[in-house]
C-alpha cells in the first residue's frame, strides 16, 4: 500500500500524527488518513462538506496556536486531497 506523507483528508503531515495514522474497522492502521480524521474505518465527525471541514480545521489550528491567516492558508489546498477529490466527481 502507498504510504502518504500527508493525511488525505486534512493535509497534516503524517509524521506529526501521535498515533501513526487512523484505524480501519479491524483496528489495523491506515497511513492514508491521520488519527484525528479517521477512526474505526469511518471519518470522525461524519459526513461533512469540504467547507465545513475546512472551518473546523481552521478553528482547531487557531486553538492550538496558529494565527488566523496561517490557518486559512493551510486549509486552502484540502480540495486537492483524495477524500475531497472523490466527492467532486
Amino acid at each position: 500500500m502507498k504510504e502518504n506523507k500527508f493525511c488525505q483528508s486534512c493535509g497534516m503531515p503524517m509524521k506529526s500524527d501521535p498515533n501513526g495514522g487512523g484505524t480501519e474497522k479491524d483496528s489495523s492502521k491506515t497511513r492514508k488518513y491521520c488519527s484525528y480524521c479517521y477512526k474505526d474505518g469511518e471519518f470522525v465527525g461524519g459526513d461533512v462538506s469540504l467547507a465545513e471541514f475546512q472551518e473546523l480545521c481552521r478553528q482547531k489550528m487557531i486553538e492550538s496556536g496558529y494565527n488566523r491567516f496561517s490557518a486559512w492558508l493551510l486549509t486552502r489546498g484540502m480540495k486537492r486531497l483524495e477524500r475531497w477529490k472523490r466527492l467532486a466527481i
